[in-house]
Formats: structure tokens, sequence, C-alpha cells
């Protein structure tokens, strides 16, 4: 039974699939550092503005008095991704819920960061987010839903998990995996999109 209804996560919907024409030269990632519990808020105000963003969310489920309990909360607390310009930057700001702006100084490779992201999202497989991210191997998947997704893959237990960095942050976010669904790579992929400055 969900608390809340799932909020707006990606304006537009087709964000990730957008291509150097439909977007403005001038816009870029911005990583907006929100106030305490105020993603979901900005969210509504980007989106109350037409401003593209990307608010990663998962699933959390729990049980309490045998109900069964689920809510989504974002994958990287604390922080919204903006696709925009200064003025769009600016906008975020006088929302009074922005405590400050980081910038991305590798377009590219956020833009990648974020769309494997957003892909596992997708998937509709649970997801647990990561903080401190341990060494692994990289590898792509091979077969199913994620066929061709780049990651680093970590033993948890038993448990192989595939997960997806947001290098900017140091942070990222990680699902279970069948061995039998990967294989070693070198590097990842090119980002495929044109240069976004």
């Amino acid at each position: 039974m969900p608390l809340l209804a799932l909020e707006p996560a990606l304006f537009p919907p087709d964000l990730f699939s957008l291509d150097g024409a439909t977007v403005e030269s001038s816009a870029r990632w911005w990583v907006l550092h929100t106030r305490p519990r105020a993603e979901k808020a900005l969210a509504q105000k980007l989106l109350g503005r037409q401003v593209r963003f990307f608010l990663p969310l998962y699933e959390r489920r729990w049980r309490k008095n045998g109900r069964v309990f689920r809510s989504h909360l974002p994958v990287f607390a604390g922080y919204l991704f903006l696709h925009g310009d200064r003025e769009q930057r600016l906008a975020a700001f006088e929302t009074n819920l922005v405590a400050r702006v980081l910038e991305v100084a590798d377009q590219d490779r956020m833009w990648q960061d974020l769309e494997r992201v957003n892909r596992l999202i997708l998937s509709k497989a649970p997801l647990t987010p990561e903080s401190r991210l341990p060494a692994g191997t990289l590898v792509e998947v091979t077969s199913g839903a994620l066929e061709g997704l780049t990651g680093r893959v970590v033993s948890h237990g038993k448990q192989w998990k595939l997960v997806i960095e947001v290098q900017f942050l140091r942070r990222g976010v990680s699902l279970e995996i069948e061995s039998s669904k990967i294989r070693p790579v070198r590097e990842y992929p090119p980002a495929g999109r044109g240069a976004r400055a």
C-alpha cells in the first residue's frame, strides 16, 4: 500500500532520448544539492516551470502490523539533477529548496551515468542505493532487459550485484544479477551523445 502517489521523477519523460537538435546548446547538467528532504518538492516546482530534471527514485517496502507499505525515496538523498541553462538554474534557486548548485565539468560522462541509472530504474528490478562504492570488475550485461548496460560487479554474500555509479557524486545504485548474464569489459563505451558544453 503506497503512502503517497509516485511523484514525477523525470521531465520530460523522454529526456534521455532527446538528441542535440531537440535540446538547446546552452543546456547542461547541474547537480542541485537540496535542503533536507526537499528533493520531491523541488521536482514538483521544476515540473511546474517546465524545467528538465531527473530525480532517481527507488521503491522501499516494509511491513508493519501485518500490512505491507511502500514509498519511493531518492536514490541520491539530497540531490536532484537539472538539465538546463543558467536561467533555469537560477529559477531552481528561487524555490528556496536548493542549498547549493554543483557545476559539472564532464557533461558527457554525467549524461552517460544518469542515462544508465534511469535504465536500471526502468527495469523495475529492486534497487539499493550505494553510498560507498567498492572497487570491482567492469562488466557488461549480455542478456535480458539490461543487455548492453555496463557497470561494476561486486559480490555481496553469495549474490552478485551490478553497481551503476554517478562518478560526480561518488554514489551509485545496485541490483542483484546472475553471473551468467554478465561478461567482463575493459572500459565504459563512449557516451553516445554529441559534445554537451
